[in-house]
């Protein structure tokens, strides 16, 4: 026998005997906390009803009226932030002057349906490939045929006008940091925050200062949508190898030039496939900007949700789904085709310019109709619902009334054996709990899971939470966040560990799986609003659907990377395939696990707090009603922090026992 093979069965042998690494002190917490529930139930529970502001909620309110009295005369405003509302209100109506909204003392966009059609394809022919052109022409028709061209165009100018100036500042600030290394110690935990936070927290802030409407969503998107491209251009900067600097410098390249003719090339399709996440990111944050009066499919989604139209919605969402579908496919096929310039392919190239100017001689006709010819500006049977959009919303409207009066009995009982089954009995002990015995046992799982440096950053977040006057919401949401994130990780850990093992079951998942995770999370509530109505359960139900993808593929990646030797020992040494995943897959690949459960968790928090429009209540109701009623304003903001702070305090237990699961490996 090799050394190879026996060190190979002696870490197989270890992964089997080793006992799952402080699982008693875990449970002895959790008995310890259920022991002390049971006689201090129902006290110091820091309960608020909705109506009721604290002092805190209410100098919130006084700060937004004071606000709105010094935002036409205070110079921060006059000369800072007004200027940069006007100059993105600007560059977002010229985005819809040319593509959504009538403009120039016309009845119609300069560009009218036929050319931006046109033109979708052409650049997605010019920066991909025939695919990636049919899918754009294809998908971009559609959103007429579904009634909601108007709506599209208008959700396509926020996600240009968000994408170009999160491009604009992080493609330049991502080479920085790749090129120094103390700048991006620095940037990174404001990335890090900037990504953990759901995206709700963003929107109210911003609107304190921005108003409502187009400035405020581009801006809620930037934060959002621009640490991918950062974080990805930093890494291809950082990846372009030394061999490759130490050639040009011997040639007497400058700085400048080494940037702009060595690192820039070679990293060209890591920044594209950033290109790619913030463009996804920017799509989603557009469409839960709706919620701050942003134009486009989002606010079609969320007038839906609030009158439960669900075919209006589905309709709506359906169109969201193809936009990201189409955004996705086109930047994908842009970084596969830099991947291939970038390594001397060039197979083609001229029959591709053939093909390139004969495309773009269609589409200057194109243009030249739809600006001419009002059928070829004006999608036809947009007066109507589209040629497919009232029968697609009839239809679904039908199947929803049909579920709920044929299957009502068991959809019912399935919400109701989870709500009072699993839900409200964990719910009861969260929320039911004392205030000092939650915070008591959540530092105490953080010291075992994390480790005692994260008690500090913990210990704050629990402080704030109690600060905010909005406790024993926060709990309520904590509850749901975690049952989700449970079911979350059973389906990823099942799925993940057959996708792991099985080569076929990865290439039939992966592809519905990055699809799944390309999605709006708006778009999730709309089949469970048909199937449960609004509850809390929906609520739910979407979160883990949300949250599963990200979970699954990175389990899956966790499992795919146990060496090989490992599991050959294992089954050399007569173990069955169950004890082979039980006792040394999963345990090999612990780090993936504890990851994929930050992730999960991460998903799941801003997938509750948006469950709030259809029944999810708690945080996600107080951050919606803040929106919606005026006296509710400085409540609603106490919850986007209330959700952020408990975002912080998740992100940074899961991560620290990610880290100590890989050091444990």
């Amino acid at each position: 026998m090799t050394t190879v093979e026996s060190a190979s069965r002696t870490q197989a042998r270890a992964a089997a005997r080793r006992p799952p690494p402080r699982a008693w002190l875990i449970a002895g917490i959790l008995a310890a906390w259920v022991l002390l529930w049971v006689p201090l139930r129902g006290r110091h529970t820091l309960a608020l009803d909705n109506s009721q502001l604290t002092g805190a909620q209410q100098q919130l309110n006084e700060l937004r009226d004071k606000v709105v009295v010094a935002r036409g005369s205070n110079p921060f405003f006059t000369d800072f932030v007004n200027v940069i509302r006007t100059g993105i209100d600007r560059l977002t109506e010229l985005i819809q002057s040319l593509i959504s909204q009538p403009a120039y003392d016309r009845p119609v966009p300069v560009i009218g349906w036929l050319g931006v059609v046109a033109l979708a394809a052409l650049g997605a022919y010019a920066f991909g490939n025939w695919r990636a052109a049919g899918v754009a022409g294809l998908g971009f028709t559609s959103f007429g045929l579904l009634g909601y061209w108007q709506q599209s165009m208008d959700t396509l100018a926020l996600t240009i006008a968000a994408v170009l100036i999160s491009l604009a500042i992080g493609i330049p600030a991502g080479v920085w940091m790749g090129l120094s290394r103390p700048v991006e110690r620095a940037l990174t935990p404001v990335l890090d925050f900037m990504q953990a936070v759901p995206t709700f927290v963003y929107l109210a802030p911003l609107t304190l200062f921005f108003l409502i409407g187009p400035a405020s969503a581009v801006i809620a998107t930037l934060i959002y949508a621009m640490p991918p491209v950062m974080r990805l251009t930093a890494f291809g900067i950082r990846e372009v190898q030394e061999s490759a600097l130490e050639a040009s410098r011997s040639l007497g390249a400058t700085r400048w030039q080494l940037l702009r003719k060595v690192q820039l090339p070679l990293a060209k399709r890591t920044i594209v496939v950033g290109i790619n996440q913030t463009t996804m990111c920017a799509l989603s944050m557009v469409t839960i900007a709706a919620l701050i009066d942003a134009p486009g499919l989002g606010r079609v989604v969320l007038r839906a949700l609030q009158i439960l139209d669900v075919g209006t919605a589905f309709r709506a969402g359906l169109a969201i789904v193809i936009m990201a579908i189409v955004l996705d496919r086109v930047t994908t096929a842009a970084s596969v085709r830099a991947d291939v310039t970038a390594r001397g392919g060039a197979a083609g190239s001229r029959q591709r310019r053939w093909v390139l100017g004969a495309l773009g001689a269609l589409t200057l006709v194109a243009l030249y109709l739809a600006y001419t010819f009002v059928w070829a500006a004006i999608f036809p049977g947009s007066d109507t619902g589209g040629l497919l959009g009232a029968r697609l919303a009839r239809a679904v409207e039908g199947i929803s009334d049909w579920v709920q009066a044929n299957l009502a009995g068991i959809t019912e009982a399935t919400r109701n054996g989870f709500s009072y089954g699993l839900l409200n009995p964990l719910q009861d002990l969260i929320a039911g709990s004392p205030w000092y015995l939650v915070c008591a046992v959540v530092l105490a799982l953080a010291a075992v899971l994390g480790g005692w440096r994260v008690l500090p950053v913990v210990t704050v977040c629990l402080g704030l939470l109690l600060a905010s006057g909005l406790w024993q919401d926060s709990m309520v949401t904590l509850t749901a966040t975690l049952i989700a994130t449970c079911v979350v990780m059973l389906l990823g850990v099942v799925f993940g560990v057959w996708m792991g093992r099985s080569d076929r079951a990865d290439r039939v998942l992966r592809p519905v799986l990055d699809a799944a995770q390309v999605m709006p999370a708006f778009v999730y509530l709309v089949p469970f609003l048909g199937l449960f109505g609004p509850s809390r359960f929906t609520a739910i139900v979407a979160a883990v659907v949300f949250g599963m993808p990200v979970a699954t593929k990175i389990v899956a990646d966790g499992i795919r990377a146990v060496p090989p030797t490992v599991l050959e020992a294992a089954a050399a040494s007569g173990s069955t395939s169950w004890q082979v995943i039980t006792k040394v897959q999963l345990p090999l690949a612990r780090r993936a696990l504890a990851l994929a459960t930050n992730q999960g968790l991460i998903y799941v928090l801003s997938m509750t707090v948006v469950g709030g429009l259809v029944g999810g209540g708690a945080l996600g109701y107080l951050v919606v009603a803040g929106f919606s009623q005026y006296s509710l304003y400085g409540k609603g903001l106490a919850a986007g922090v209330a959700i952020a702070l408990l975002c912080i305090l998740l992100d940074r237990i899961t991560q620290a026992a990610a880290r100590r699961a890989g050091a444990r490996s």
